[in-house]
């Protein structure tokens, strides 16, 4: 076992001597020296290994806005980094050279969860995120990095699938403060031939989230022609999310280019995001966003009650800001004192659209 290599605790050995993986829906069997779908979980004498631990792929400060998400800390920097390998096979992936790498050397940097907290501490950032690839793959390291984290009162962002078992998602979102979910579709039939994975297990996610938990909850769904951008599919989701999670719930409509195993399908017209969100607002969802294309108005946020412009948005860039506190972390409209749902600091944040490469001594 090298120094990357880190014990685990869910998994259970079986009686013809495999040990299964017990962290997500996909529960990989595995024969000495195996690894799981996600690449970087591995039987190791007879128990799971974390292969990755301290390692990843990068570090990077972006706006908060890139996770998606609008509503917790607006404006300001998080430092965002991941690891490799993915516990999905999504055809469509847009982060494929990261989370489909099957190679070590993807990881190039090393990081202790302390070095992580020191890092997002000097350089200012409100938060850290894992993103890139899926961080319930690399949960003890994930937690370890949010506890640490969180002792220097950085926040921690998840962005996720949400495709994780029951135990060990009450204690990886135990250690997040926000989360932005895909949504993949809203059809099993997308989620087993495009994914390899299932519907229900992200909804079940959804719902722990928002109704357990008090981890602030935006979700993402990449709409790719043809295949989950229907009005029905669309009419569906948005009744389930006003139905099962509520109406405060932020939703962010997302384009699809190209790539991964799906280079044959043309990339999502603004107009198909535009009328998806149409689609959510009209069901009565309060906060519905376009992304990966340009739209001002779209990206905006806007109080649901007057109409003001809260919050402008051009790309990742803050405009307006319409808003003033009304506690610890909320905020009401400016014009008609109605409250709007996130988490907010006295002013916007000025970090802006810049994206800055870090490196970890």
């Amino acid at each position: 076992m090298n120094d990357f290599c880190h014990t685990t605790k869910y998994w259970h050995l079986l009686e013809d001597g495999r040990v299964q993986c017990d962290l997500c829906p996909r529960f990989c069997k595995l024969k000495e020296g195996q690894r799981g779908l996600c690449f970087i979980r591995q039987n190791t004498n007879q128990q799971i290994i974390l292969t990755s631990y301290g390692r990843s792929s990068g570090f990077c400060i972006d706006p908060i806005e890139k996770k998606p998400l609008n509503h917790f800390l607006p404006g300001s920097s998080v430092l965002s980094f991941g690891t490799a390998g993915c516990n999905l096979a999504c055809k469509f992936c847009q982060n494929w050279d990261i989370s489909k790498s099957r190679e070590t050397d993807k990881l190039t940097s090393f990081a202790s969860p302390n070095q992580i907290a020191k890092m997002a501490k000097e350089s200012d950032c409100a938060s850290i995120a894992f993103t890139y690839n899926d961080p319930v793959i690399f949960h003890e390291y994930a937690i370890d990095v949010a506890t640490a984290c969180r002792k220097q009162n950085i926040k921690t962002v998840a962005v996720t699938a949400g495709y994780i078992c029951e135990k060990p998602r009450i204690e990886f979102f135990n250690a997040m403060d926000a989360a932005n979910v895909d949504l993949k579709s809203f059809d099993e039939t997308f989620y087993h031939k495009l994914t390899g994975s299932h519907l229900q297990n992200v909804l079940d996610t959804l719902i722990y989230l928002k109704k357990e938990t008090d981890v602030w909850l935006e979700i993402t769904t990449l709409l790719i022609p043809g295949k989950n951008d229907s009005d029905d599919e669309i009419n569906a989701m948005s009744q389930w999310v006003f139905d099962q999670l509520g109406k405060d719930v932020p939703m962010h409509f997302t384009a699809f280019h190209p790539d991964w195993k799906m280079k044959d399908i043309k990339a999502t017209p603004l107009s198909t995001l535009q009328r998806a969100r149409e689609i959510a607002l009209k069901k009565g969802i309060r906060y519905v966003y376009t992304g990966n294309a340009h739209d001002k108005n779209s990206a905006s946020t806007y109080c649901h009650q007057c109409g003001q412009l809260l919050i402008g948005r051009d790309w990742y860039q803050l405009s307006d800001w319409n808003i003033k506190k009304i506690g610890n972390a909320a905020a009401c409209c400016t014009q008609c004192q109605t409250s709007i749902a996130g988490e907010f600091i006295d002013q916007s944040g000025r970090w802006g659209a810049s994206r800055l490469p870090v490196k970890i001594a």
